[in-house]
């Protein structure tokens, strides 16, 4: 599964977003750094949307792999 983010340098900064993921945005002095903090964070978002979606569903649930 890959997800797009959109960056930009502003200045000495880079920022960058991921598209799909409200939220997940993060900012470092290199491209690189950058890149990998959006890794970081969306990693960690997917993580907790994952666990309170399990925890809302409640026991038990399927799961289903949907693709767009």
């Amino acid at each position: 599964m890959a997800f797009n983010a959109v960056v930009r340098q502003d200045g000495e900064w880079w920022i960058g977003w991921v598209e799909e993921v409200p939220g997940v945005n993060s900012q470092a002095e290199t491209r690189e750094e950058l890149l990998e903090n959006l890794r970081e964070a969306l990693g960690e978002a997917l993580e907790l949307n994952r666990e309170e979606a399990r925890k809302s569903a409640g026991s038990p649930f399927e799961e289903v792999s949907i693709v767009p």
